[in-house]
């Protein structure tokens, strides 16, 4: 087989002469974007095709490492006060100029009602303009990774917003829109000069961007393809020169087929379930007049069912690392023993009973069916384990554009459902954070669908957000998880694998946040 890594994919790209001739470069995805507004969903495939025409003050490289971009540099003047140096001569796609004015308004707009990027900055953070190209940010205590999570804060243009009516950002919740959602003005490498929402963007290169290009591309056309026989079929017959995610079925049908191989490398993503905790009564169930998942052994009893190495083995055809964290392994190297709920039919009734319900229940569960690889699948074998213990799942998969609306919407309209998490900040504390804090007005727990909540582990995610210590910090991280496993908070999964199949004539990064960057293609 020709299974290529990422590294080695990286080498190639980074050792091979620059051709001479530019080229078209048509690639296709499962789903197409939310929107073009840089705010409207923190969804990875989205915020990384955004992330060809927008950029951030920092940027990660395919090794994922946090490098210069709109900043050129930063300091910490004050134990409270980073202070950003922003790059001079830098234009938006319009001709408009960069300066720290539109610093100040992302900062609002990210933070404003209707965003689903609020958590990239608190809202006790103050920005403040220092001069046209300096900007201070000042935290309420020591923040040791307040930039971490910034490659994908996006700054937008305060001038072309407001001309639009497009200060405002758009709002998936609320189903609102305005003109940032159907056109862009940032100051990447690529400008979009064509869309037709679940059909064709076009990009073309932005020929007055700051940094050298890396691709040697004219023109790219993205397609979503739903349909995961289409999109193989597309790649084999060379209408496309890449796509991903390729089924984990059809990885040797597409790296045996000539002309086109596979990059196989991990993910930073975990997969995972979460059930509804907060409401006294569940929105879909048959159980009425309670939850049965505020109690403990009724949440033990779903893990107890579910046979993760069935999973891997038949689902995802081992692209998949079974995780007992909400984290990779990658991502913190200190997780400390915790280990999955052994598969255990048996035990999971006995639960059951122990808690009530000896003749199970019915429960709705939520799922995308274009969003993570084989999710739909994953939830159809998910449904069907727990059958054998007595629960019956009503199954709902739908598009991520439904499926997100729904889950993430102010009232979080779920009762059970999979999804998946890649820390944009590579750190634990967006994961305790965002997932398994208390839900709070402040953007606490703003992902935190199931509505988990102990005071102890959000006590520690404060403590952890200002340590300096890192034994300390990697301590009080393995304490938090620990105590969220224990009450199961959620139901962890896998990390899945990432699969991009490709025409053997283009060279391209692969990272593993699954970021699919432009800049890096070089086609042949």
């Amino acid at each position: 087989m020709r299974l290529r890594t990422a590294a080695a994919a990286l080498a190639a790209t980074m050792a091979m002469a620059m051709p001479a001739g530019a080229k078209t470069f048509t690639w296709s995805f499962q789903g197409d974007a939310q929107a073009l507004d840089p705010y409207v969903l923190n969804e990875t495939f989205t915020l990384g095709l955004l992330g060809n025409v927008y950029e951030g003050l920092i940027r990660r490289g395919p090794d994922l490492q946090i490098q210069p971009a709109l900043a050129e540099s930063w300091e910490i003047v004050e134990p409270n006060r980073w202070r950003f140096h922003l790059r001079k001569g830098v234009v938006f796609h319009n001709g408009n100029s960069f300066n720290a004015d539109d610093v100040v308004f992302s900062a609002d707009r990210v933070r404003a009602e209707g965003s689903d990027l609020t958590t990239r900055i608190a809202k006790s953070v103050k920005v403040e303009k220092v001069d046209d190209h300096t900007v201070d940010f000042v935290t309420e205590g020591p923040n040791p990774i307040l930039h971490s999570e910034w490659a994908t804060w996006y700054i937008m243009d305060k001038e072309w917003s407001e001309a639009n009516n497009a200060v405002a950002p758009t709002s998936l919740a609320e189903g609102t829109d305005n003109f940032a959602a159907f056109n862009t003005n940032g100051t990447g490498p690529f400008k979009v000069v064509k869309r037709e929402t679940d059909i064709e963007t076009v990009l073309e290169p932005h020929d007055g961007w700051w940094d050298t290009p890396k691709h040697n591309l004219t023109r790219v056309v993205f397609k979503p393809i739903g349909s995961d026989a289409t999109r193989v079929a597309a790649l084999l017959s060379g209408e496309i020169d890449m796509a991903y995610p390729v089924p984990v079925q059809d990885i040797k049908r597409v790296d045996g087929n000539d002309g086109t191989s596979v990059l196989i490398g991990p993910e930073l993503r975990t997969i995972f379930l979460g059930l509804d905790i907060a409401r006294d009564e569940l929105l879909y169930s048959s159980v009425k007049g309670a939850n049965p998942f505020k109690d403990v052994r009724v949440r033990q009893a779903f893990y107890h069912a579910i046979n993760i190495d069935a999973i891997r083995k038949k689902v995802m055809r081992r692209l998949s690392d079974p995780s007992a964290l909400m984290i990779s392994p990658k991502l913190f190297p200190h997780a400390p023993g915790i280990e999955r709920l052994a598969h255990d039919p048996e035990k999971a009734k006995s639960l059951l009973a122990d808690a009530g319900y000896a003749d199970g229940f019915e429960v709705g569960m939520n799922c995308p069916n274009n969003r993570y690889v084989n999710d739909e699948q994953i939830c159809i074998a998910i449904s069907s384990m727990l059958a054998k213990v007595g629960i019956k799942v009503n199954l709902v998969a739908e598009p991520k554009a439904l499926f997100f609306k729904k889950i993430l919407g102010p009232n979080y309209d779920t009762s059970f459902f999979l999804l998946g998490w890649t820390p944009g900040s590579f750190d634990s504390w967006n994961v305790l954070y965002n997932l398994l804090n208390c839900r709070e007005e402040t953007g606490r727990g703003k992902f935190n669908v199931g509505g988990y909540c102990n005071k102890d582990v959000d006590a520690l995610t404060d403590k952890i957000k200002v340590s300096t210590d890192e034994a300390e910090r990697n301590a009080m991280i393995a304490q938090a998880y620990e105590i969220a496993a224990s009450e199961v908070g959620t139901i962890p999964l896998h990390q899945q694998g990432l699969a991009w199949g490709k025409n053997d004539a283009v060279e391209l990064a692969q990272r593993a946040d699954n970021q699919f960057m432009l800049y890096y293609v070089v086609k042949n």
